[in-house]
């Protein structure tokens, strides 16, 4: 095993240790000036140099303006690297951040990208909205039809842009039947990791060629930190998109970075108490005559539910389900919870319940994007079961008109 200040645990491999070790100490040996066991927040603008020209390099990396490095975000960035098992780690202020320098890194104006017909309604928004403006085209495809994705694809397709679990309907993608159909039209496949994690999910062994991730949610894991990541499987790429993350300057801060960090060493654990609490709120919802239809991949029903088994080690801590009644019921349901909280974003160790159609999906309205009114959105947090089962039962209860 190698190791070096900053870049230190486990520089050779994710196989090494297992991923709560590794969480809790990739990229973050002791700090070499005071024995720190926790990294320093580096909070610092620029930095001195050896001479005209010159980083530098005392701890292992040469530094000299924190847009283009700082260690606080290299110990994010190599923890990332290391947890998704990529060459390159890369960590910026949102994840709007992060897919915006993705595109503009791989695409040019003329150039074509395939997304989820049910995406998360930001990144909708994104393509649809601003960088169709610049230029690049975009079209919908269930990523859970490979063959679909494949009629989708076109000689200008740069990326095929999956996520599994999608939000909000919960659908699951092969990726190692999107990596096949993308790599076939010469296009990258990235996979938006956020609902899963890299606790529960690894997309670059199954074939992606980036990750993204929303580290607000589940890496972050407390809804105090706002923040964004991309890992490349290839250091080419990686090369590439490090070279844009500076250009373009959408970098995490360094408090953003050690918060983030912090969160991550507890994300395995925390997981395993999201899905716990889920699969109860699951049997409640499945057995509830206010509720229609139960999209969570851990159910044996669900379409996705056999390709989930082979490439993730859990099915995680989202639900969505749609409310007998339409959408009135479903606002009303939304609206008369008492421990979860009626907000935006997800994966907080708090339990949060939103109305897509009306929140996160508001800008997919009257596309072909749209999500149904009736559809509610979970994350499920890491409360007492019996408390959240309690909350969620009343709700239900109180949603007949």
């Amino acid at each position: 095993m190698t190791s070096d200040p900053v870049h230190g645990f486990a520089t050779h491999g994710f196989d090494a240790y297992g991923f709560d070790t590794l969480a809790i100490h990739a990229g973050q040996d002791p700090d070499p000036a005071t024995g720190a066991v926790v990294p320093p927040i580096y909070q610092v603008s620029t930095y001195a140099q050896d001479g005209v020209g010159g980083l530098r390099t005392g701890l292992g990396v040469g530094y000299e303006y924190s847009r283009s490095g700082n260690p606080t975000r290299h110990a994010l960035e190599e923890c990332l690297r290391v947890l998704e098992g990529g060459a390159r780690g890369l960590a910026f202020a949102s994840g709007l951040a992060a897919e915006d320098t993705l595109v503009r890194t791989v695409c040019a104006p003329g150039d074509h990208v395939v997304i989820p017909d049910d995406a998360y309604g930001g990144t909708y928004r994104l393509f649809a909205q601003v960088l169709s403006r610049w230029g690049v085209a975009w079209s919908a495809a269930s990523v859970t039809d490979p063959a679909a994705v494949r009629a989708a694809v076109r000689p200008e397709t740069k990326l095929v842009w999956v996520e599994t679990p999608t939000n909000p309907l919960l659908s699951i993608a092969d990726i190692e039947a999107l990596a096949a159909v993308a790599h076939q039209g010469d296009a990258l496949l990235v996979v938006d990791n956020t609902f899963a994690s890299p606790y529960l999910q690894q997309p670059l062994t199954h074939g992606a060629d980036v990750v993204v991730h929303s580290t607000t949610k589940y890496l972050g894991g407390h809804s105090d930190v706002v923040g964004g990541a991309l890992v490349a499987a290839d250091a080419e790429v990686g090369e590439r998109l490090a070279y844009h993350q500076n250009a373009m300057g959408a970098i995490a801060g360094p408090f953003d970075a050690w918060l983030t960090l912090r969160g991550i060493k507890t994300l395995g654990v925390r997981m395993d108490r999201h899905e716990s609490n889920a699969q109860q709120v699951v049997e409640l919802l499945t057995s509830h005559p206010q509720v229609a239809q139960v999209m969570y991949p851990g159910l044996d029903d669900h379409p996705g539910h056999a390709v989930a088994r082979r490439q993730m080690r859990g099915f995680g801590g989202m639900v969505s389900f749609r409310v007998v009644g339409g959408e009135a019921a479903a606002v009303r349901v939304a609206e008369s919870t008492n421990i979860f909280v009626l907000a935006e974003s997800l994966g907080g160790v708090e339990s949060l319940v939103e109305h897509p159609g009306r929140m996160t999906h508001a800008s997919a309205a009257g596309s072909p994007l749209e999500v149904p009114g009736d559809l509610v959105r979970l994350s499920v947090g890491i409360e007492s079961a019996v408390d959240l089962l309690a909350d969620l039962r009343s709700a239900l209860d109180r949603a007949p008109a």
